[in-house]
């Protein structure tokens, strides 16, 4: 009886040390390595560099692929769902090579990353592009609300320079600050904001602005397929260029939510995460979702662009089908008529 006590409370003490504690650390340089105690380091670890290879070599796939169809000269002038591909694909591309130099660098060392500003900077990195990612996945479900409620297109103004200022300069004013108040650095298992001195203000900002983005999207993705599903059963049996128009607005933003949805599966586990940490320890289970569903951003997006090149090519299948018929059409008009001169 006696040996099962102690077992148990070895497991116990165990299981409270599989994330570190902050008591008595000055900062997140004083935390335990997480993992190294209770023999889960390279658990964690490996599978995240992994997905991390995969999602990069997903980006780069999509980036050769959409440069190779269309000219680089032309990008402004690609459709909205096609340029937000390669925006998030440059967002999870430079993501990944951040995140897996401060992983490679912690699984070589088995020790936090030093210097100290090495950690800073790809803390930095991370905290620029997961917050440009977020913010523009917002402006897609935005943008896919105002275009069926109100029927106006967002304006991103010329080479979409309201959008990027807002999806990439707001992150990097906001992580210059953090760095500047010396709140980035390791917290455990990478380096993002530090473990002790960066509590709160990763709270606020990636816990609650996450939370807040999920909230918002899930309310406007909500709304914006209620009425795609009424709009689509009243455009049944109706034609004409009215019908034409908006039937094409559905179309673009049945393409656009794509984007909501691969959003939604990468971050649901960090959104989780977020809650549970304030409320009690997170289990082991939901921070190997976390390391796992966050780095594969660029994978998903990978279907989505797979995705839309179907559905611009059935369309475009079905257009020259529309014409091949509308010129036999009159082709058989044609010779009728010459028949009946005759």
């Amino acid at each position: 009886m006696e040996n099962i006590t102690k077992n148990v409370t070895g497991l116990e003490v165990s299981s409270a040390k599989s994330l570190p504690s902050s008591d008595g650390a000055k900062s997140g340089y004083d935390l335990p390595v997480y993992g190294l105690e209770n023999g889960q380091f390279y658990s964690i670890h490996i599978p995240a560099i992994t997905c991390i290879i995969l999602s990069f070599i997903s980006v780069v796939a999509i980036l050769v692929a959409s440069f190779r169809l269309q000219s680089i000269k032309t990008f402004f002038s690609w459709t909205k769902s096609e340029r937000f591909v390669v925006y998030l694909a440059l967002c999870d591309g430079l993501f990944n090579v951040a995140h897996s130099m401060d992983h490679t660098h912690i699984v070589l060392t088995r020790n936090h990353v030093y210097p100290k500003e090495l950690c800073e900077f790809y803390g930095f990195m991370l905290a620029e592009f997961i917050t440009a990612q977020n913010l523009m996945v917002n402006v897609v479900a935005l943008n896919v609300f105002v275009l069926i409620y109100f029927k106006k297109d967002l304006n991103f103004g010329a080479y979409d320079y309201r959008l990027l200022l807002y999806t990439f300069g707001l992150p990097c004013v906001g992580g210059s600050v953090a760095a500047y108040f010396g709140t980035l650095g390791p917290n455990g298992t990478f380096c993002y904001f530090d473990g002790v001195k960066g509590e709160l203000v990763n709270v606020f900002f990636t816990t609650v602005p996450l939370l807040a983005v999920l909230l918002m999207n899930i309310v406007f993705y909500a709304m914006t397929w209620r009425k795609i599903s009424t709009e689509s059963r009243r455009l049944q049996h109706t034609l004409g260029q009215e019908a034409a128009t908006i039937r094409a607005s559905l179309q673009a933003a049945k393409t656009m939510s794509l984007f909501v949805t691969a959003f939604f599966a990468q971050w649901w586990a960090m959104a989780l995460y977020g809650i549970w940490q304030m409320i009690a320890p997170v289990p082991q289970s939901l921070f190997q979702f976390v390391t796992t569903f966050s780095n594969i951003g660029g994978i998903l997006n990978g279907v989505v662009y797979i995705i839309i090149r179907r559905r611009r090519a059935t369309a475009k299948a079905k257009k020259m089908a529309t014409k091949e018929k509308q010129f036999q059409d009159i082709k058989s008009v044609s010779e009728k008529v010459e028949n009946s001169s005759v």
